[in-house]
This record gives structure tokens, C-alpha cells and sequence, in this order.
């Protein structure tokens, strides 16, 4: 796998491994899921909920990237580039500059 110096430089990297929009649902159902989880520990003072954070934002994720693209999610190599570039992609599927059709 390739080396990026930068953020900028991988994120192209990163949109082209979720090509199946299969998979970036299942990244924006996964992203939702850590933020609910979040909250609910928050506004319950439950933080037993945040076990389900890390489950539904790599579970969701790695499901998608394991039978829908059938690549290796780029976590394994780039873990922080990559939690960056879910919450990029998330943020851009929100703006509408990804697409989920």
C-alpha cells in the first residue's frame, strides 16, 4: 500500500476504496451508530454505550468493505488517515459532494 504525506493526499486514496455505495452506506450507517452511542452515554450517563461505538462504525465498515469491495479496508495501513477519512466522507455525503445513490 501506498505512503501519503498527507491527509489531502490520501483522502483521493480513501474515496476510490469506497467506489461500491453499498459499502459507503454501510460507512454512513456505521458513522451514525458512534454518534448515537456517543450521545447516549452522554445524555444517560451510560457509558457502557460506548462499547457500541467502535463495533458499529468498524463493523458496519469492515462488512462493507469485505463483501461489497472486496479490498482491504485501508485501516490496516492508515488507521488515523483513515478514521479521517470517514468522518471527511461522512461530512461530504452530508454536503452531498459523495453520493449514496
Amino acid at each position: 500500500m501506498a505512503t501519503f504525506a498527507t491527509f489531502r493526499d490520501f483522502y483521493p486514496f480513501y474515496l476510490g476504496e469506497h467506489s461500491d455505495v453499498r459499502c459507503r452506506r454501510l460507512h454512513f450507517a456505521g458513522s451514525v451508530l458512534v454518534l448515537l452511542a456517543i450521545a447516549l452515554a452522554v445524555t444517560t450517563d451510560t457509558w457502557a454505550w460506548l462499547w457500541l461505538a467502535p463495533v458499529g462504525g468498524y463493523g458496519f465498515a469492515w462488512i462493507g468493505h469485505f463483501v461489497f469491495e472486496k479490498n482491504r479496508p485501508a485501516t490496516f495501513q492508515h488507521p488515523l488517515y483513515s478514521l479521517m477519512g470517514d468522518w471527511a466522507m461522512f461530512w461530504d455525503i452530508l454536503r452531498g459532494r459523495v453520493t449514496l445513490r
